[in-house]
């Protein structure tokens, strides 16, 4: 067993060991922190007209902070930008790029829809922009209702930051939207520099 002085001095070496909890950074308010300050943001697309989207792989990407439902929102992503849907993920890079985003443009509200459904009940889930499904990082127990119509679409954020969930598709939610911006540019617009 322990002896009384080696208790204690565990003890102080795990409250003043490396003194940092005495230290806080600049910026730092109680209560409130920069919630992107671990994220890296990506760079901002480069597709004239289109320079308050992000760059995430040979995507553009932009945050909506206007809930509507899973349908509602992929169709409003394919009016707002030339071959635009929501957004499809390929990689843990991009995931959290993504995530990221939601933390600067909605910190108090992190879920948001990912352009993901489930295909007739079959337990097989597919990206409405026909990309293949390459990726995925479901939070521990989901997809937990394959092969029912009560929750066929994906969002990121519900229980576990950065990780998908099912959820029921007419449920409001924020959203991300994402195109190629070669199909932009194939449409005769200029890359920027």
């Amino acid at each position: 067993m322990f002896k009384s002085g080696s208790i204690s001095l565990l003890l102080m070496m795990l409250l003043f060991g490396s003194g940092n909890f005495l230290t806080m950074k600049k910026g730092f308010v109680a209560g409130r922190t920069n919630v992107t300050e671990w994220c890296t943001m990506p760079t901002s697309c480069k597709v004239y007209g289109f320079t308050d989207w992000y760059e995430v792989g040979s995507h553009c990407v932009k945050y909506f902070k206007w809930p509507r439902s899973f349908t509602a929102a992929e169709l409003k992503c394919r009016a707002t930008a030339p071959g635009a849907h929501l957004v499809s993920v390929h990689s843990k890079k991009h995931n959290n790029y993504l995530l990221c985003m939601a933390k600067k443009f909605n910190p108090n509200n992190l879920r948001f829809w990912l352009g993901a459904f489930e295909l007739f009940k079959s337990g097989t889930f597919l990206w409405t922009d026909g990309s293949f499904w390459d990726f995925q990082i479901w939070t521990r127990g989901e997809p937990n209702h394959m092969y029912t119509s009560t929750e066929e679409c994906v969002e990121m954020n519900w229980k576990e930051t950065g990780k998908w969930n099912d959820d029921s598709c007419h449920v409001k939610k924020n959203y991300i939207c994402a195109f190629k911006w070669d199909t932009v540019l194939k449409r005769g617009s200029e890359k920027m520099e």
